[in-house]
């Protein structure tokens, strides 16, 4: 593993840790749920109508008009309105996670944005409106805005890429950031990762897992496999079915976590997800993953697929989130723009 840095100069707090609020886009572009979108406000409505009941939710909309109806939209569905807070903005897609700013604190607790450069996943031409979405929040917040860079260049990184435990480390996968196709930062190895990601999260070692999952078109992101839910525990999906295409993906990834905690002599609680059956909508196969979860302030909002393990998944979150309510989310539809629960969500720390 290379060396890390001695110091970082900032924080990313975990998920778990306190949140002032969350930061969600009202969902407009139909092309990402090509025949369904009817159905996607009533998902997005659902988990907005959730977390309004236990923290603030900073909804993304386009202009007044959309404000109007969608406050309409969300009463009917018994969200908390005081809790809601709507700021204009326009947006490419909905994928919050991947880029709006990443919440990261200094020393002294005080908040900062991390803006990133975003590229839509070296995949879409239509990513400008997002890429500008930091400046909104900068508004709203008032908070200083870093714009991370390497080599005098700006940084491509996407919130969904990495999860981290707020205690040093950090999951991420080498098919997502250090892939020559996949043109996120060409030319970066793993210590170029090493110091960025001890400047800005304060990241002591990085836990390079390999691929993601089939149907995920951003590349292996990380919260389709892997996640951190308490500083020392870590939730890893695993593929039970050796004839199932994941099979080899996770196991290699389990195996790899295996030999982190041997070699690191880490004290890590591994807790296995089984995954899903495989979900195709229209022929065309998605990323549906158990480990796109969101935590929030009281709740566990757990996506799920109509699928005879979504009950087995629940009763394993109740076990290991005892102070969090858990709450489903039927992702059967939503799923089908490749994302899920934590795509479409951004903690903001208190």
């Amino acid at each position: 593993m290379p060396k890390m840095p001695n110091r970082g100069i900032y924080r990313m707090p975990a998920e778990w840790e306190a949140q002032k609020s969350t930061w969600i886009a009202w969902p407009h572009n139909e092309k990402d749920w090509p025949g369904k979108f009817v159905e996607i406000p009533s998902v997005f409505g659902k988990i907005i109508t959730e977390l309004s009941k236990v923290q603030i939710v900073n909804i993304l909309v386009k202009n007044k008009s959309e404000k109007k109806k969608v406050i309409f939209f969300l009463s009917k569905l018994g969200s908390k309105i005081k809790n809601i807070r709507f700021i204009f903005c326009k947006t490419d897609r909905a994928w919050t996670r991947d880029f709006l700013p990443i919440f990261i604190k200094n020393s002294k607790n005080k908040n900062f944005l991390t803006n990133w450069k975003f590229n839509a996943w070296a995949k879409y031409k239509n990513f400008k409106k997002d890429n500008k979405a930091y400046t909104k929040v900068k508004k709203f917040l008032n908070y200083k805005v870093l714009n991370p860079k390497y080599r005098n260049k700006r940084i491509v990184l996407e919130g969904g890429s990495i999860d981290v435990n707020g205690s040093g480390y950090l999951l991420t996968t080498k098919q997502c950031l250090l892939s020559r196709t996949q043109q996120r930062n060409k030319g970066f190895n793993k210590f170029d990762y090493c110091k960025i990601f001890k400047k800005y999260f304060g990241i002591k070692k990085i836990i390079w897992l390999n691929k993601g999952i089939y149907g995920d078109d951003t590349h292996g992101h990380i919260d389709d496999i892997a996640r951190f839910t308490e500083k020392n525990k870590i939730f890893l999906a695993r593929e039970n079915n050796k004839k199932e295409r994941n099979f080899k993906n996770l196991n290699e990834n389990i195996q790899i976590i295996k030999k982190f905690k041997k070699e690191e002599k880490e004290k890590f609680k591994i807790v296995y997800l089984p995954m899903p059956k495989p979900k195709f909508i229209s022929g065309t196969r998605v990323p549906a993953s158990y480990l796109n979860f969101y935590i929030a302030n009281k709740i566990v909002l757990v996506p799920t697929f109509n699928d005879p393990k979504d009950k087995i998944i629940l009763k394993i979150f109740k076990k290991h989130f005892k102070n969090r309510k858990i709450i489903p989310i039927d992702c059967s539809v939503l799923v089908w723009g490749f994302g899920t629960v934590h795509c479409m969500t951004q903690q903001q720390p208190s």
